[in-house]
């Protein structure tokens, strides 16, 4: 395995679509078909995450057979097939009988033999599965006659609107309220979801109801189907989705390790925080890669632009507080959107503590969850706490404390619930699994999708796994020094620059890296978006963010732009949101952008900077893409962005890719030279590719990696095992501004190179920089 490349399947994209892709993705030189979910998901799902039966592949997707004929395409092409899992959740949807388990647990109540499969608070709800699905209060429904009995397949069934809902044996008549008085579920409004619901969700996706697998039983019926078809040698590695959301994603990593083939490979979506690194106890091959997409940004994001983002930013109105900004978007989070993940967590706290008081127990668990800086901790009740885990704690419980030290008390109480440090006290550990299970959606919900949605200093490092402060310390060294860690620790560790989770493709961001190493044009756009934003009554934080999206995005449709404003403004939670919309605000905002799509002097600043800065845009394009596709690792290139792709967050980024055109451009790059930056592109990707599949042992786990010598900081390159090296411009406004590569020449090892984007034969030693870089802005060379 040398490259992955990832597909969305859905309806519209199937095994059949992707069989058909096969020819072109073994030409582009990737070995591995990296495929979104499989398993039969909800009717329509666009993503697959939604699980409602682990015993079948998609129907929708072509089933099995349409997966075996993939595989055996991909074989016949010298490929395999990577997949991604989901341990972490099933479906909770109407109709509810699409979820069989599920089914069986909202029939028989504890008594169901799938009770055991999902993470329900039975106590919480006097033996009762709360459901807050109702648009008004019971009564309110049962007066307006939105709850009728029925039958679904001969067996007696509550309707609600599109909800089907099974009736417990002998609780059958002909009074509705009655009925439900009688079932092992209880209908509520959905505004009563932090009293009512006692399940545990995927973060605060109610429809998505938490699955066991540390349970043996429950992990072998949500994996045999898989693990059959690894050993079958249909699928030849696993992407597990949201590790942090197991209680043991140790323990889950290591019993699919010993169950599936030797050799699979076994990736983590596992985000790490700043100097946070990946367990090296944990069975698998790594990361999915957002820890190199943020190294990379450091290695070319321009650190002499900080006094003009500074500047710019706080004249838009937005604060430099980066931590501060992330505290608040917490509590926002905390106290808006996980209010029954904060409920179960103080009632194993008052179980377990019942002298305290109730209340105040309430807000230490509050304080300790906004504390979190990392997604887990790595506590694990079974084994004894180690010191890295131990850390983690007592960092969340100073934090805590500092902001609210009338609370130390009940902090300390809940620090040692926490440790977890007696395996027999169940309240305690159920404590500690639980805390760490929220840790990570107050990060991801906090940070991601709220302060990423807020604090628009430069979007393009506000990215999943990211860092927005990163520009701070922005060196090259920082990339060099975690490909070396790679190399050693995680030498099959994905590396990425897109995903499907990703706030802005890899070529929007690099679009904004480029235009903010130009401090003129940056603060020109900034300050024309202010002076018309004040006129037209929109808040200027929210203009400086709809200027950077239109020189990231280029040519946008209203659609688009809108579908993505109205995302970004609900996610930040200020003047509207997903529950609460302001229609009004949002119409102002929209409105907004589309004066400045318009011909006129917002649009003219925007597609000024763009002009300006083509060369740094085509050498970021260019030169963020060769360095991942040459870092230790797996790279993985997300569908369609072999050439310049402009997708902002999902669902855009999960628009149809046009395979013909891209097959086209790969036959004529046989035959002729690039004509555009997307052939460009596409060039880099091939090539770079291609190395790595027939120079595997360069790039595997015994190969190398050292930083290539160079008299000048804007040449930033990597040394592969000395037969091979590529080479990138960085920051080439700086070096326009400096006067070009002048005398500046880049130090290769000994012997006969050829460039594979250009046939050039360059000779070992030091080496001119204007030679290396005479055609592109980035050079791939192999030892002849």
């Amino acid at each position: 395995m040398t490259a992955t490349y990832r597909l969305q399947l859905h309806a519209g994209f199937t095994f059949a679509d992707a069989r058909a892709r096969v020819p072109y993705l073994a030409s582009l030189g990737v070995t591995h078909l990296y495929l979104s979910p499989i398993l039969q998901a909800v009717a329509g799902s666009q993503h697959g995450y939604d699980v409602i039966d682990h015993t079948r592949v998609s129907d929708e997707l072509g089933g099995e057979q349409g997966l075996l004929d993939l595989a055996g395409t991909a074989r016949e092409h010298g490929m395999g097939l990577v997949v991604d899992v989901v341990p972490n959740h099933m479906a909770f949807v109407a109709p509810e009988h699409v979820n069989a388990p599920l089914w069986q647990v909202l029939r028989d109540g504890r008594d169901a033999a799938t009770a055991h499969w999902f993470d329900i608070d039975w106590k919480a709800g006097g033996g009762r599965l709360g459901l807050p699905i109702l648009g008004g209060t019971l009564q309110e429904a049962l007066d307006a006659g939105e709850i009728t009995l029925g039958e679904h397949d001969g067996a007696p069934v509550v309707r609600y609107y599109e909800h089907v809902l099974p009736v417990a044996l002998g609780t059958e008549g002909d009074d509705v309220a009655e009925v439900l008085s009688r079932q092992h579920y209880t209908l509520a409004h959905w505004r009563d979801s932090d009293a009512m619901l006692n399940y545990r969700r995927f973060f605060d996706v109610t429809e998505l109801i938490a699955v066991r697998v540390e349970l043996p039983d429950v992990f072998d019926a949500t994996h045999r189907l898989l693990v059959d078809l690894n050993h079958r040698d249909v699928i030849e590695g696993f992407r597990i989705d949201h590790p942090d959301g197991l209680a043991d994603p140790e323990g889950y990593l290591q019993r699919l390790r010993e169950v599936t083939r030797p050799g699979t490979g076994i990736w983590v979506e596992k985000i790490l925080e700043g100097e946070e690194t990946l367990p090296t106890s944990w069975a698998c091959d790594g990361t999915t890669g957002y820890d190199a997409m943020r190294v990379l940004t450091a290695a070319l994001v321009d650190p002499h632009a900080l006094p003009t983002l500074d500047e710019t930013w706080t004249e838009a109105g937005g604060g430099l507080d980066l931590e501060h900004a992330v505290e608040r978007a917490k509590r926002t989070v905390v106290d808006e959107l996980l209010g029954p993940e904060v409920q179960r967590l103080t009632r194993r706290a008052r179980e377990a503590l019942p002298d305290l008081d109730a209340d105040r127990l309430e807000d230490a668990v509050v304080e300790l969850l906004v504390a979190s800086e990392v997604y887990r901790a790595y506590i694990r009740p079974d084994q004894r706490l180690t010191p890295l885990a131990l850390e983690r704690l007592r960092h969340a419980f100073d934090l805590a404390v500092d902001a609210r030290p009338d609370l130390r008390v009940e902090l300390e109480h809940l620090l040692d619930l926490a440790k977890a440090e007696d395996p027999a006290d169940v309240w305690a550990v159920d404590f500690a699994v639980r805390l760490q299970q929220t840790w990570g959606p107050v990060m991801a919900k906090g940070i991601e999708d709220t302060t990423f949605y807020r604090w628009h200093r430069l979007v393009a490092l506000n990215e999943v796994g990211g860092d927005p402060a990163v520009v701070e310390h922005a060196d090259p060294a920082v990339l060099h020094d975690w490909a070396a860690r790679q190399q050693r620790d995680w030498p099959r560790g994905m590396t990425t620059l897109s995903t499907h989770d990703t706030k802005r493709s890899e070529d929007v961001r690099a679009r904004l890296l480029a235009v903010a190493e130009d401090t003129a044009s940056w603060r020109a756009c900034s300050r024309a978006f202010a002076t018309a934003a004040d006129a037209a009554g929109v808040d200027r934080p929210t203009a400086h963010l709809l200027w950077q999206t239109l020189v990231g995005v280029g040519p946008v449709s209203r659609e688009r732009l809108h579908g993505y404003l109205t995302k970004a403004m609900r996610e930040a939670k200020r003047h509207t949101g997903w529950l609460a919309v302001n229609e009004e605000y949002e119409a102002r905002v929209q409105a907004f952008a589309d004066s400045a799509v318009a011909d006129g002097d917002l649009h003219e600043a925007v597609a000024s900077a763009v002009r300006e800065n083509l060369p740094g845009i085509r050498a970021a394009v260019l030169g963020q893409k060769l360095l991942q596709l040459l870092l230790p690792g797996t790279p993985d290139t997300y569908q369609g962005t072999e050439v310049v792709d402009l997708s902002l967050v999902d669902p855009d980024n999960r628009r149809p890719v046009d395979y013909e055109d891209r097959e086209a451009r790969l036959a004529r790059l046989a035959q002729e030279a690039p004509a555009s930056l997307d052939d460009e592109k596409l060039l880099v990707t091939s090539r770079a590719l291609r190395v790595r599949r027939e120079l595997s042992d360069v790039f595997g786990e015994k190969g190398t990696y050292a930083p290539l010598a160079a008299s000048t900081e804007h040449a930033l390159g990597v040394v592969r095992g000395d037969r091979v090296v590529g080479v990138v411009t960085r920051l080439p406004r700086r070096l326009a501004d400096a006067g070009g590569w002048a005398d500046h020449t880049l130090t290769l090892p000994d012997g006969t190179w050829r460039d594979e984007l250009t046939g050039r034969v360059l000779g070992g030693g030091e080496v001119a920089c204007a030679e290396a870089f005479e055609r592109f802005p980035v050079a791939l060379l192999v030892a002849r």
